[in-house]
């Protein structure tokens, strides 16, 4: 047999191609966040990936995160903000937060506002209401 028949057969390659097209390196520059970013759309947008594009997407995946940790960073959203969405989300008034959570509309009304964070005592009712972990109010800072 030869060597062009055995080549012919093997299968491809496609995580060593995905290597050779953007090599899996720390990101240094927003260059390569770029390109990185290029090549995870168009591997996101396939129809279906192989193993091997799996496996590279994840771990090009985790060199995005790790760099737009460190040179993008987002910050943890304010009280307000956080309630506000939780509030969009469940398609509700801020009557019927306060209702439900058994706290004064005042108090609802102050955090979404600004000018009041939410307190200890009210992220169990909070988190019971809109179906989420406590741990949700709790800022990462």
């Amino acid at each position: 047999m030869s060597t062009r028949t055995l080549s012919a057969r093997r299968p491809r390659d496609t995580y060593f191609e995905l290597v050779r097209r953007f090599p899996l390196r720390p990101l240094r520059c927003e260059r390569d966040l770029d390109a990185a970013t290029s090549l995870m759309n168009e591997l996101v947008d396939r129809v279906r990936l192989d193993s091997d594009e799996q496996d590279y997407l994840d771990v090009l995946s985790d060199l995005v995160e790790k760099y737009e940790e460190k040179h993008h960073p987002i910050p943890p959203p304010s009280d307000a903000d956080l309630l506000a969405f939780l509030i969009e989300q469940k398609g509700v008034t801020q009557a019927e937060v306060a209702r439900g959570a058994g706290l004064a509309v005042s108090t609802v009304s102050e955090v979404l506002s600004g000018k009041r964070r939410i307190a200890r005592a009210h992220m169990g009712a909070l988190a019971r209401f809109f179906r989420v972990s406590p741990a949700v109010f709790v800022a990462d800072e």
